[in-house]
């Protein structure tokens, strides 16, 4: 069943009027001044749910068991007050009788289909007479819009024009961030994985400076990408792509006119009044946020951290009971020349990441405060016990298992959040940007947040000594062997990757043999030789060759601790 446009002045005599279509008129002449708004595709024995009144109603007649069926029918059709019925040769071959008799007595005007005609040019002729005589009046809607919003707080936001946009034009759209959070929609959530492919494609789009809109196809719908542009940005577009918002519409827009081309540019611009209110609601957290690290970097006494984090309490965690936990996460962006000011683009990004932790309700950032560090942006992130939080999914924060209950608070974890941004931003970064992450352990008293700073930003810089374009550590890292291999220099590195494994790699190459992966299934076994041999599908007495073979080649001996920590970090490292 589909649906398309509503509402405008077509008559249903233009149906006849239109040779290509090659309807036949059977009945209800006398109704043919009829406004036809909108179209419908269904073979639904009560599709009357779907109907709001003064559509054409196109019929396969699938429904038909019986005669009686068509009155039955015909009944829900005219209580609907659709406009006219037009049914389907292919199904049946000439139009039954009884349907004829059911559309008089209703005066419901009746049309047979040719066979050798598709739904699909009946529907494509009604929408683009409807939706062309519709565009003006929605665009003096959306004018309108533009100038409350400009001038007071939002109806609505995005979502009100969003909903403009569905109602009149039958065209589903959201407002996506450059993660691909959801910030607005018309009632048709988009699936997690298809918000992240349409985030990266836009940011790849941006980074060519092509005009939008861009168009992408995805599980086999396409959609149409609209930049949204909020304040006056920046001169180069690096400053802006990855914390910019989109508008996705569900539409192949290559072949629209320039008016309904015009009319999404203006949608795009209401949308923008929208984000720059919101970035001036940020200030204020903001400004806590900065207040916060100062006295923390600045190792000022607790009580005096405690006493402003109560002060700030209402802003950040509005309606929460007790003493909330607390996340510091660090996020730098880099690139290449380094021209471009990095420091308010990962700010601004981590205000759009974080929100989907937020307290549900208002713009979903309500609760992070993010400040702009120098060349970095800290969020202090808090937990209160109680609050739901996502637990599956791309949009997952605490990994698996349940939402969060009792008085423990779930805390943000660095695998998940790395989830969240590795599929969007990696292709707005392209060859020459970089965005690593640091996250702190959850603590639960000011006392603490010193703690969670040193962490966050020890974790941070072993993001940066990954290799990768989006890298993010956890503290949960900075307690292991983790910590210590990025900052070996790269010269000792080799060598000492060299001279343990080359010359396996070489024996292998030679003998086609499989002893580097014998020696990490050896390592990950504890050394169990029978766990090791059954895991590698060999018996125990290859499996002994094997390392055998493993000693004599480098002269270590894997029975000593010490030699089985040489080949561990070795295998770490290359």
């Amino acid at each position: 069943m589909a649906r398309q446009d509503k509402a405008t002045t077509m008559r249903l005599r233009a149906l006849l009027d239109t040779e290509a279509l090659g309807l036949q008129l059977l009945g209800g002449e006398a109704e043919l001044d009829r406004p036809v708004r909108g179209v419908m595709t269904t073979d639904l024995r009560d599709p009357s749910r779907y109907l709001t009144g003064g559509e054409l109603v196109l019929t396969g007649l699938a429904w038909r068991r019986t005669a009686a069926d068509s009155d039955d029918f015909v009944t829900l059709l005219a209580a609907a007050g659709v406009a006219g019925l037009a049914a389907g040769e292919a199904e049946l071959g000439a139009i039954p009788n009884d349907l004829v008799a059911a559309c008089a007595r209703h005066r419901l005007p009746l049309f047979a289909v040719d066979e050798r005609v598709a739904f699909a040019d009946i529907t494509e002729y009604v929408v683009r007479q409807v939706s062309g005589e519709r565009a003006g009046d929605l665009a003096a809607v959306v004018e309108r819009h533009r100038r409350l919003m400009s001038s007071g707080p939002a109806g609505g936001g995005p979502d009100a024009v969003l909903d403009l946009l569905g109602t009149d034009l039958d065209l589903r759209a959201w407002v996506l961030s450059s993660t691909g959070r959801e910030i607005g929609g018309a009632g048709h959530p988009l699936p997690a994985p298809v918000r992240a492919e349409l985030a990266g494609a836009q940011q790849a789009a941006a980074r060519t400076a092509r005009p939008g809109p861009y168009r992408i196809a995805v599980q086999g719908r396409t959609y149409s990408l609209f930049p949204v542009r909020a304040g006056a940005g920046g001169a180069d577009v690096r400053s802006r792509v990855l914390s910019d918002w989109f508008l996705a519409v569900e539409a192949d827009a290559g072949e629209w006119p320039a008016e309904r081309l015009d009319l999404l540019q203006g949608v795009t611009q209401l949308i923008a009044v929208e984000r720059d209110r919101r970035d001036a609601a940020r200030a204020v957290r903001r400004r806590l946020a900065g207040e916060v690290f100062d006295l923390v970097r600045g190792g000022a006494a607790p009580a005096e951290v405690g006493a402003r984090l109560r002060a700030a309490a209402p802003v950040l965690v509005p309606g929460a009971g007790g003493e909330p936990h607390w996340q510091i996460v660090i996020a730098k962006v880099e690139w290449a020349g380094g021209e471009v000011p990095a420091g308010p683009a990962a700010q601004a990004l981590l205000e759009e990441v974080l929100a989907d932790r937020a307290a549900q309700g208002g713009d979903g950032t309500d609760r992070i405060a993010v400040a702009h560090v120098e060349d970095k942006a800290m969020a202090l992130v808090p937990l209160t016990a109680g609050a739901p939080v996502p637990g599956s999914g791309a949009d997952a924060w605490s990994g698996p298992g349940p939402g969060m209950t009792g008085a423990a608070p779930e805390p943000l974890h660095a695998e998940a959040l790395l989830g969240l941004l590795r599929g969007p931003l990696s292709r707005g970064l392209g060859d020459d940007g970089r965005l690593t992450v640091g996250v702190s352990a959850a603590v639960h008293s000011p006392e603490g947040l010193r703690g969670a700073l040193e962490e966050a930003r020890h974790a941070r810089r072993v993001a940066a000594a990954r290799p990768g374009r989006v890298c993010v550590a956890g503290h949960e890292e900075l307690a292991s062997h983790v910590l210590l291999l990025p900052f070996v220099p790269d010269d000792v590195r080799r060598a000492f990757t060299a001279r343990l494994l080359d010359p396996l790699r070489a024996y292998d190459r030679r003998h086609r043999s499989e002893l580097i992966p014998t020696l990490e299934a050896f390592l990950d076994c504890d050394g169990s030789w029978t766990r090791c041999a059954s895991r590698l599908h060999l018996h125990v007495n290859t499996l002994r060759y094997r390392i055998s073979r493993i000693e004599q080649l480098t002269g270590r001996d894997l029975a000593r601790l010490e030699d089985k920590l040489d080949f561990f970090l070795a295998l770490r490292m290359s």
